[in-house]
């Protein structure tokens, strides 16, 4: 068989690529075993920790220059590779190219792996003696991740996937008959292109800092390991506790600024949508700030230490845990963003079952040697406390995975449970005590003393803040009127905990800035809460349509608004007009003023929102919402529905009616034109066709339709579709009232759906929107919320190494 020489591929880089994943993968391995040995003996073998450091800098030279040949690929449109076709396109601007390079699993193993480099050589700086068994762990993490980039062939089993395998040999593209042509990349104009949804300034920042959260689980979990390993059961503590907290920060901050990312890009209408992939990065976190607040008891009573190495253990096995849901595909039916499964599955359960196992084993084997508890804590010391607020945490954290996992259980245990209907009402209702509960926590704690506090002391210190919560409290619920007693509750003690943590920061530490970082993070902490309760529980959809006519089950009244061009409406206190769309690359701006009287009763223009619809030929279009912020208030739009067809239209068409639409409908839908409603009530059977004498064989089916405009005027028409002589036609119906021609040209005896072709007259044509508008009021508290905690957790970091 004659070989195919094939033109224009840059073969080198992806065999020097390939070439760096194999040395990835050895010297990991090396690195981790070398490591392990140098550990086993009392004293360090330094021979062995010789071998494992240069192991490891090979390692690290591997996956850097793993990463730089994947962005070179990336950023030279080279599309004769899988992922880089894949992935991006020529007309991304270069900041998106970043994202490209994380969209993709095997891109995102590698940013993970490109941070466990960079944390490990903070500890092999800084570590001394818990460099050997740490490394040893770390090393050994890295030879799971390096094996997802393999792609190689065990017999019939496919460790990893490759992210410089071929475009002519990918499964999905070595069949199609062009890739066979020597000059197949002549064919090729452009790639698939990145995802609409991640075109976004957050999806440069937001991976990094989420993946390097995820990373920083993974020391914690070292340091355990090498203390239970090293029977050092308690000296492993003050090495890992800064490495926890900083693990607290980084890990929450990626978390909020995926809230972030989904508030301004998503069109959902919030920040937290409770999506099984959002979840899976939650719970790690809520058991990450437990062992954090358990290292704290320990520190200071020699007290619950089991639970410290517990809940450092899971954290880490939590993050791998999610990364199995997300990304072996189980997910893709409950979730909006999981990765699917490339084949993946088996090698990431081996993944998660061998640091699972490691760690069980060694929990039993060492368990009767780890300190216990010495005594039982006073109800009225700090660790009493602190400890149920651990204990609320894993309370929560267990909540959210058992239902998140559903489609794991069920797939296990051939049950057939149901996930809940409405996910935010079922967690919120879970999530919301106990959040009440941490809140109160968070307020109280830092009054009581280690050991024992006296009641009268307490009592005496905490009452002004109470008090002053409780009057808040009534103040905002009456002007706010919120009338549900939970809501009053979470309002209650969210207030509490940011007035509570403000007093002890002013009256209790005066401003110490070494001693302030837990009360800045706790009143970070409320003012989240205090945020998220107030923008959901209050949150006020302004627009609805108030014409009386429906406009489908899709686009209901009171939740959407039409909006003709150039017209005046009255929504939510403003008066807005869309006063037309400009495209610009793959965005379509659509222009909405919002206009209000002034003093003389004209209206003059407050502000204008440009909601976009980013176009996408290859993944369908996407809307991105627009928002006005205020101090107090934000007004959140996005375009719900808009006819794109003539965005590139020819404006020299000699007919007078308008490019026709198709739009694929069934009985009892609404479809819009842009001056009527057209309501399909039903099929006819047997319309009348006299005048065209069909035969025994031949076929006629109307469907009638009711057409409403904006006056209410009704008009009954009914287009029919014909089979003549084994030939198909369709008749129209026009409404030359309204400029309308209609044709029904399909129907799928299947589904029962129906095609209708519309053309509307260009001399009456007007253009229109339908538009979603949300006031979110005081959403600040939360986004100011997450910069306080963010800075609290800084310097409660810095004070901890202070200290160490």
């Amino acid at each position: 068989m004659t070989q195919i020489h094939f033109q224009g591929e840059h073969l080198l880089y992806g065999t020097l690529g390939h070439i760096l994943v194999i040395m990835a993968f050895c010297f990991a391995l090396l690195s981790s075993v070398s490591y392990y040995w140098a550990s086993k003996s009392e004293v360090e073998d330094k021979a062995w920790k010789l071998t494992g450091r240069i192991s490891f800098f090979i390692h690290a030279l591997s996956i850097l220059g793993i990463a730089s040949i994947m962005f070179f690929l990336i950023y030279s449109h080279y599309f004769e590779y899988h992922y880089v076709w894949h992935h991006s396109s020529t007309i991304l601007p270069f900041k998106y190219m970043l994202a490209c390079f994380w969209e993709g699993q095997e891109g995102s193993f590698l940013l993970w792996a490109f941070w466990h480099v960079i944390l490990s050589f903070i500890i092999i700086r800084f570590s001394g003696k818990w460099e050997a068994p740490v490394m040893a762990i770390v090393c050994m993490v890295q030879v799971f991740i390096s094996s997802m980039l393999l792609g190689v062939f065990i017999g019939d089993y496919k460790l990893g996937s490759d992210p410089f395998i071929l475009l002519r040999n990918h499964p999905d593209m070595m069949n199609l008959p062009f890739i066979q042509m020597p000059d197949y990349l002549s064919k090729i104009a452009d790639g698939r292109g990145l995802n609409p949804l991640l075109q976004n300034y957050w999806m440069v920042i937001h991976p990094p800092i989420l993946f390097l959260g995820f990373a920083s689980t993974l020391i914690p979990f070292a340091y355990a390991m090498a203390g239970l390993m090293k029977k050092q059961y308690t000296e492993w503590l003050k090495p890992a506790i800064p490495w926890t907290f900083f693990g607290v920060m980084i890990l929450g901050t990626g978390i909020l600024m995926g809230a972030a990312w989904a508030y301004e890009s998503l069109s959902f209408g919030g920040f937290w949508a409770w999506d099984p992939v959002e979840n899976a990065s939650l719970v790690p976190w809520l058991t990450l700030v437990g062992a954090a607040h358990a290292m704290l008891i320990y520190k200071n009573k020699n007290q619950s230490l089991f639970t410290v190495i517990i809940l450092c253990l899971a954290t880490f096995l939590l993050i791998l845990y999610s990364t199995f849901l997300t990304r072996s595909g189980i997910l893709g039916d409950t979730s909006v963003h999981a990765f699917t499964d490339l084949g993946m599955s088996g090698q990431l359960l081996v993944y998660m079952a061998f640091f699972m196992v490691w760690a069980i084993t060694m929990l039993i084997i060492r368990r009767k040697d780890i300190p216990g508890q010495s005594k039982e804590e006073s109800i009225y010391s700090r660790e009493f406390w602190m400890y149920i607020g651990v204990i609320i945490l894993v309370i929560s954290a267990f909540q959210i995975i058992f239902t998140t996992s559903i489609p794991v259980i069920n797939k296990i245990f051939s049950t057939h449970l149901a996930p809940p209907v409405k996910p935010a009402n079922h967690y919120n209702a879970w999530q919301l005590p106990m959040a009440v509960i941490l809140s109160i926590l968070v307020a109280c704690v830092q009054y009581l003393k280690y050991k024992e506090t006296s009641a009268k002391v307490f009592l005496g210190k905490i009452t002004p803040s109470f008090v002053i919560s409780i009057l808040l409290t009534a103040l905002a619920a009456y002007m706010l009127h919120l009338d549900r007693f939970p809501y009053i509750l979470l309002l209650f003690s969210s207030s509490f905990a940011v007035i509570a943590n403000i007093d002890f920061l002013i009256r209790i530490i005066k401003g110490k800035l070494d001693h302030a970082g837990a009360s800045i993070a706790h009143i970070g902490f409320g003012l989240i809460l205090l945020g998220v309760l107030i923008s959901n529980a209050k949150s006020n959809i302004i627009s609805s349509n108030r014409s009386g006519i429906s406009m489908g089950k899709d686009f209901p009244n009171n939740e959407n608004i039409l909006l003709n061009k150039n017209d005046t409406t009255l929504m939510g206190g403003y008066y807005i007009t869309y006063t037309g769309k400009e495209k610009k690359g793959v965005n379509v701006y659509f222009k909405i003023d919002y206009l209000s009287p002034n003093e003389k009763g004209k209206l003059v223009k407050e502000f204008t929102l440009k909601p976009i619809v980013q176009t996408n030929k290859a993944m369908g279009n996407v809307s991105e919402p627009d928002t006005r912020h205020y101090l107090t208030k934000d007004i959140y739009t996005h375009i719900t529905y808009a006819d794109l067809e003539d965005i590139n239209s020819d404006e020299q068409s000699n007919s007078k009616y308008a490019k026709e639409v198709t739009k694929t409908v069934s009985i009892g839908d609404t479809a819009s034109t842009s001056n009527s409603l057209i309501i399909i009530k039903s099929l006819d059977k047997s319309p009348d066709m006299s005048s065209y004498h069909l035969g025994n064989i031949d076929l006629a089916v109307g469907v009638k339709l009711i057409i409403t405009d904006i006056n209410k005027k009704i008009y009954n028409v009914e287009p029919i579709y014909l089979i003549k002589d084994n030939m198909s036609a369709s008749l129209e119906a026009r409404v030359e009232e309204l400029g309308l021609q209609i044709k029904f040209t399909k129907i799928n005896p299947e589904t029962g759906k129906i095609d209708l072709s519309i053309a509307e007259k260009k001399s009456n044509k007007r253009e229109f929107i339908i538009m979603k508008a949300i006031v979110f009021p005081y959403i600040n508290l939360l986004w100011t919320g997450c910069l306080v905690m963010i800075l609290g957790s800084v310097l409660a970091i810095r004070n901890r190494l202070k200290k160490r």
